[in-house]
């Protein structure tokens, strides 16, 4: 009875195995596959764009005079202050006179001994050699005398602001200047434009500049100086652009920014969702959705425009574009489409 007992357990168990294996493979048929990545997508668009480049760089003064003599002197005075607004022609600093007195007396001596010469070479007392000596020695002189004027008291050379004083009252000048005066209207900033924009530079064109300081405010500047040669290591040519500044509010080396127009072109404008940037290379890609598969385009920028880019290559007209999920994406993976 006891051998029947574990036969039949034996059975039992059997059995049940042959059912667990089929439930197995019934529930391994059932399995459904792995789900494509879901995104959401739009269309790109063609439309109008204003073809924009925005340059950085310092205020610069127009014109920067550094007030310097010609011979080392000792400063005397020294009229004007750092800040102060001069005019052209102003006197700033009077230098050390006791040359210019010493070479006034000896003018005066040779005035008097050319004088007595000329007499007697109209009689005929002296040779025409001793006359011309004479006359040159007091040119040389009165020339000298110009000169040392001219360097006893310096004067502006233009209107502007003094931005440097360097010596004081009684100080032997050196290599260094005395003052240093900046014009500050007009001002102007040198920019460095790429060579593909040569052509479309002209002189007189108006640009925009916004200044750090001020915030959006607006100013209007214009193209006063192009540069006839291309640098052939950056592939940009040096633009000054000058801005009238009339009421002195923009300073030599704030900071600015110039915002130059060159045309319109018809481009493909995306979303910025759209628009994925690859990490440690610094290129963008767009996946561009083709049926159900996704491919990995890699995309030239133009301007951003608030929420959207200008792409300049690589999306062509009316594509489809993956513009949420593309954290799951790779090139050629099949997606579902989502609203």
């Amino acid at each position: 009875m006891k051998k029947i007992q574990i036969l039949a357990l034996a059975a039992v168990a059997v059995m049940m195995s042959a059912c667990g294996k089929k439930d197995e493979k019934a529930a391994a048929t059932t399995t459904p596959a792995a789900e494509a990545p879901k995104v959401k997508v739009a269309k790109a668009e063609v439309r109008t764009v204003e073809q924009l480049e925005t340059y950085t760089a310092t205020v610069e003064s127009d014109v920067k005079n550094n007030i310097a003599p010609q011979a080392y002197l000792r400063i005397e005075k020294i009229y004007a202050e750092v800040g102060d607004r001069v005019g052209k022609g102003q006197v700033l600093v009077q230098l050390d006179a006791t040359n210019l007195n010493q070479l006034k007396l000896q003018i005066e001596n040779q005035k008097i001994q050319f004088n007595r010469i000329d007499e007697l070479y109209k009689v005929g007392g002296v040779s025409k050699a001793e006359w011309d000596n004479a006359k040159m020695t007091l040119d040389v002189q009165q020339n000298q005398l110009r000169n040392l004027q001219e360097n006893s008291q310096l004067r502006s050379p233009i209107s502007g602001v003094v931005t440097a004083r360097n010596y004081d009252n009684g100080d032997m000048t050196g290599g260094q200047p005395i003052l240093v005066i900046e014009q500050d209207t007009p001002v102007k900033l040198i920019i460095n434009v790429s060579e593909r924009y040569y052509p479309l530079v002209k002189k007189g064109m108006p640009v925009s500049l916004t200044i750090d300081t001020y915030g959006e405010e607006v100013f209007t500047g214009s193209v006063h100086i192009i540069s006839p040669a291309v640098d052939p290591a950056t592939h940009t040519f040096p633009v000054e652009i000058r801005l009238a500044n009339a009421d002195r509010r923009v300073r030599p080396g704030m900071f600015g920014r110039v915002t130059m127009v060159f045309g319109q072109a018809d481009h493909v404008v995306v979303s910025d969702e759209a628009v994925v940037k690859q990490a440690g290379a610094g290129d963008y890609y767009v996946y561009v959705l083709k049926g159900d598969v996704v491919s990995y385009n890699k995309v030239t920028l133009g301007r951003r425009m608030g929420a959207e880019y200008e792409i300049v290559d690589g999306v062509d007209a009316g594509s489809t574009v993956v513009v949420a999920g593309q954290g799951k994406l790779a090139n050629g993976m099949k997606v579902q489409v989502v609203k």
